[in-house]
């Protein structure tokens, strides 16, 4: 086995930045929309102000999402997409999460809000609000009975953060699922549409926290994604 640093790993890592910067876009409507725009749902992983402009983890590479999520949401509407669901952390003051992460964005709380941008869309009273404990939106039981009740929707659109975290999570959930069930799906994660912190080395051995290459962990984790059938692109185009 090639050890980190290694011949091996350098070509992987050389291969891997080709790869991400060689992603391509696709068309939201003759794409994701083909079969019908009522088989589409937008998950909106939790873009909250947690994670975005206050808290603990709150980091600028995450609240650079929010314009962009915005806009994609309009389009998507545009095209007729009424299945917006937005998953949303809203932890218990004593959640377990809070071993791993700094204690945040706890259920009724300014951090646990989505943030003002999607707020502010006309339509955001119009979306479902699962609210969810953990990484994984696909441990809670709101969802399969979301799912339940929709069963035409066979096309998932995941956007928000993070990339190695949450995202990964929820897609790797709706695959998976799929698979298990021998159901036909389809899983798009946008490259542009998520993102994951940063957390340099020196930075954090100073504060006594593992550290979390933001660029790296973004490239591999949507990698890990392709790797098991989700469709990650570049961008999702009008």
């Amino acid at each position: 086995m090639n050890t980190p640093g290694s011949s091996g790993s350098a070509a992987f890592l050389e291969w891997l930045d080709q790869w991400y910067d060689g992603l391509a876009p696709a068309s939201l409507r003759e794409t994701v929309l083909a079969d019908g725009a009522e088989k589409v749902a937008v998950i909106v992983v939790d873009l909250l102000v947690g994670f975005c402009s206050e808290g603990a983890l709150a980091n600028p590479r995450v609240n650079a999402l929010g314009p962009m999520a915005a806009a994609f949401l309009r389009d998507a509407w545009d095209a007729g997409v009424r299945h917006l669901v937005f998953a949303s952390d809203a932890h218990p003051e004593n959640s377990l999460e809070f071993r791993s992460f700094p204690p945040h964005c706890i259920r009724g709380t300014r951090e646990a809000e989505v943030i003002e941008v999607l707020r502010e869309l006309p339509f955001f009273d119009q979306a479902i609000h699962l609210e969810k404990g953990s990484l994984s939106v696909g441990q809670e039981p709101s969802l399969s009975a979301w799912q339940d009740r929709h069963p035409e929707v066979t096309t998932f659109v995941i956007i928000g953060d993070c990339t190695d975290l949450c995202v990964y999570h929820t897609a790797m959930h709706l695959q998976l699922q799929a698979i298990s069930l021998g159901h036909e799906a389809a899983i798009y994660v946008p490259a542009e549409l998520v993102d994951t912190y940063d957390l340099p080395v020196e930075v954090a051995q100073g504060i006594g926290a593992l550290p979390h290459d933001g660029d790296l962990l973004h490239r591999l984790f949507l990698y890990h994604m392709a790797l098991n059938g989700v469709r990650v692109v570049r961008a999702l185009t009008p």
